[in-house]
């Protein structure tokens, strides 16, 4: 295993919604995403960001942190990640943009 394999893992989304930008269905969406995603026992500093640069034209962001490979890969099988990437990421975003990192040094 390297190093690598067992650093913290900052997990970073940033995307779009089909939904019109600060309309109600997009706060909907964002509290639901936190309510839920945050729940999940492995994620640690979950944020909800409003993108705000000129840089780019994605509208928000989700980030989260895990301890590890380990916890990352149970957060991904997890039920309810699965239950809202299948029920409500699939169907309202529209754009999307995912990196995850460990830290360099």
């Amino acid at each position: 295993m390297t190093a690598a394999s067992q650093s913290r893992i900052i997990h970073s989304v940033i995307f779009n919604l089909k939904h019109a930008l600060g309309s109600e269905e997009a706060r909907r969406f964002l509290e639901d995403g936190q309510r839920i995603l945050r729940a999940i026992p492995v994620v640690e500093d979950f944020v909800v960001n409003l993108q705000t640069s000129p840089k780019n034209d994605y509208q928000y962001g989700f980030s989260m942190a895990f301890a590890d490979q380990d916890a990352y890969d149970a957060y991904n099988a997890h039920p309810l990640h699965e239950a809202f990437v299948r029920e409500r990421w699939e169907t309202e975003v529209e754009r999307f943009l995912e990196i995850d990192y460990v830290q360099w040094s």
